[in-house]
């Protein structure tokens, strides 16, 4: 099948590379001239393991293409992909759905014959009947069906997420559209991957309700390691008793700084926003942005607390600074609140990430950026651990204990065993044990 993919960021570039290796031509289409040209160069806009060899390999056998202008792509497309950003609105944390609406009147004038239109980015309910009023009014002659098909991928697993789904989810009444659907979904089949027909407006909250409750699992395991901390028992342990439970499951079921990266945050938000426009408020929901926004923010104490109650003019080694491992989102990552923080009371940083350093320089200033994790430790009065990297999993810790000035680790993410450390002489400060 022939797919226009329109937005070549995160979404869209992993989703059109993976739909060329399903053996369908597709073009990514975007306005950022430099990151087309790059593309073509096989230069990848974003860090995500094996994006490059897949998109290298689809390049090169002719299935898929990049261009900043979609009218031949639009035009020859069975299907056209709207895979735009879709960020929280400043001010009052709806979706900002300008640009899903800028390219709906873009491809209205572009489509021909039977189209389907498919909205991958992350939208609010109702988005779907906004872009086909817009489509119509346009083009009342057109025939094309706009339809829902959410992404559920995983910063640093995506192309194994999208050849491997739990589930594909689409939204249409239209039975040619589900046809089309299904033909460009088959190659799953050989997975036996469930594909779930809905219609148009469940499957927009499907994607929002998902996101909500993964944060919320989040969240719940954060508190219980407060609560752990507070009565002497150990969240890890908790978190095995309670994942066993096939009613609840053991993922997202890991203490840590709380939530942050491209979905989660501005997900919640918008869910928030929408429940409350339509007069059935998720309180839960609500909860949980406060709780993490809150936790994120304390997360700094706890380094100040670990410093015996002071951080001026101390130096903190800062391990990590995307919002998770194997990728270089810093997108709402606990790294942007942490490390102010500390800078406000007084503290010099100085951090090492594997692929985030040139993004994290947009949003942090005054950090030494080091070029690995013995070098960011040298002379620190502590360590702090905030994104478990493969690389800090197993530490040199007799190395950790002479390179630091004090012998201090904070493990928000509990890589570690605290016996392992405190024999190695550290001081051992982690999340929700005692």
């Amino acid at each position: 099948m022939r797919v226009a993919m329109i937005g070549s960021g995160y979404v869209g570039l992993v989703s059109g590379a993976c739909f060329a290796d399903f053996g369908h031509t597709v073009t990514c289409i975007d306005k950022d001239s430099g990151k087309i040209e790059r593309l073509k160069a096989g230069i990848m806009p974003i860090f995500e393991p094996g994006l490059e060899g897949l998109v290298a390999s689809n390049t090169s056998q002719g299935r898929l293409f990049f261009d900043t202008e979609a009218a031949a792509a639009v035009k020859n497309a069975d299907t056209v992909f709207i895979a735009v950003g879709t960020p929280s609105r400043r001010g009052d944390g709806h979706a900002d759905l300008s640009f899903v609406y800028a390219v709906a009147e873009e491809i209205a004038d572009l489509i021909e014959g039977f189209t389907v239109i498919v909205t991958k980015s992350t939208v609010p309910v109702g988005t779907g009947d906004e872009i086909e009023r817009i489509i119509r009014a346009r083009r009342p002659d057109a025939d094309f069906a706009v339809v829902s098909n959410p992404e559920f991928l995983r910063e640093g697993a995506a192309i194994n997420d999208f050849k491997r789904p739990d589930r594909v989810v689409v939204g249409t009444d239209d039975e040619r559209a589900r046809e089309v659907m299904r033909q460009l979904y088959r190659p799953l089949n050989l997975n036996e991957t469930p594909l779930v027909f809905t219609d148009r407006r469940t499957s927009e909250l499907i994607k929002y309700a998902a996101n909500a409750f993964l944060a919320l699992k989040i969240t719940f395991i954060n508190e219980m390691a407060d609560l752990c901390e507070a009565v002497g028992a150990d969240v890890q342990h908790v978190s095995r008793g309670i994942g066993l439970d096939g009613r609840i499951g053991s993922k997202f079921l890991h203490a840590g700084p709380g939530y942050g990266g491209s979905c989660f945050p501005k997900d919640t938000l918008a869910l928030v926003r929408t429940a409350r426009d339509a007069g059935a408020p998720v309180t839960l929901v609500e909860t949980t942005v406060k709780v993490n926004d809150a936790r994120k923010k304390a997360m700094a104490g706890r380094v100040v607390d670990a410093l015996d109650g002071d951080v001026r003019g101390k130096t903190i080694a800062v391990l990590g600074l995307a919002f998770k491992p194997n990728t270089d989102d810093m997108r709402d990552a606990p790294a942007l609140d942490i490390i102010p923080a500390l800078q406000a009371m007084g503290a010099k940083i100085q951090a090492f990430d594997p692929e985030a350093m040139h993004e994290a320089q947009k949003f942090l200033t005054n950090v030494d950026y080091k070029t690995g994790p013995y070098e960011a430790l040298e002379g620190a009065d502590a360590m702090v651990l905030i994104t478990e990297w493969d690389r800090f999993r197993a530490l040199d810790l007799d190395r950790v204990k002479a390179l630091l000035k004090t012998p201090v680790v904070v493990d928000l993410r509990n890589v570690y065993s605290p016996d392992q450390v405190r024999a190695a002489g550290l001081r051992y400060c982690s999340i929700g044990r005692a």
